[in-house]
């Protein structure tokens, strides 16, 4: 049986970190940024659209096209990437 990636392993997190932070610098040159709110059990990384990320309408394509590619790329024990509404207190 082959090893189960755990979605809480600090470097498992470290890696996706470092690869959300090559990617800020230009979400930042547009008022955007993005935050990693979670990865589920099954390896689905779950980001905050931050700024202008949270209202543009190209977001989803950025999220595909760019985000989700890169963090693939970088750490291939991710399924996917979403974009999920921010914890807010209500």
């Amino acid at each position: 049986m082959a090893d189960t990636p755990n979605p809480k392993d600090p470097l498992l997190l470290k890696r996706i970190e470092e690869t959300l932070d090559t990617i800020r610098p230009y979400l930042m040159a547009d008022g955007g940024s993005v935050r990693l709110q979670d990865v589920t059990d099954d390896m689905v990384v779950e980001l905050e659209l931050l700024g202008a990320c949270g209202t543009c309408p190209m977001s989803m394509m950025t999220l595909r096209a760019g985000i989700e590619q890169a963090i693939k790329r970088a750490v291939p024990e991710v399924t996917r990437v979403e974009a999920v509404a921010s914890a807010q207190i209500a």
